[in-house]
């Protein structure tokens, strides 16, 4: 397999999703802040993107593990936990409690810096260095 394409599919699904976060409108903190104040000004607008995500999840998921491999790996890579702990509800919380404060996931706070976004710039750094907390901390509670 050339070493090019899994990079060129990379940067092509990444392309396409932030085209589709731009056309939908996701890119927008205040829409996304909109959608979290469900007893102000409740805008519904994320309701239906992710209502189109799941539906086409559900549809095309399985119909992609059927193939025996992807198109641009040796095997594809699912996770293998079934469990619900405290580990994962803290990152939830974290990753909920940044959503709410900023109107930002990193989907699209990455294209909100592409576009020089003021939200953005001061989101992204803040990102990183949570991402470098989590694998300190990661690192040193390892057995």
């Amino acid at each position: 397999m050339s070493s090019w394409r899994i990079p060129f599919a990379a940067l092509l699904a990444g392309a396409l999703f932030g085209l589709g976060l731009a056309v939908s409108g996701m890119t927008d903190p205040q829409r996304i802040l909109g959608f979290l104040d469900v007893f102000g000004d409740f805008n519904p607008a994320l309701l239906f993107v992710l209502g189109g995500a799941v539906m086409t999840t559900m549809l095309l998921f399985r119909f992609v593990l059927r193939r025996p491999a992807p198109v641009f790996a040796q095997r594809f890579h699912l996770s293998d936990v079934r469990s619900i702990d405290a580990r994962l509800l803290t990152g939830a919380a974290l990753f909920g409690i940044g959503w709410g404060l900023a109107g930002y996931c990193p989907g699209p706070a990455l294209v909100g810096l592409g576009v020089l976004s003021p939200e953005a710039l001061w989101f992204v750094p803040a990102m990183l260095v949570g991402m470098l907390l989590h694998n300190v901390v990661s690192r040193s509670s390892s057995p």
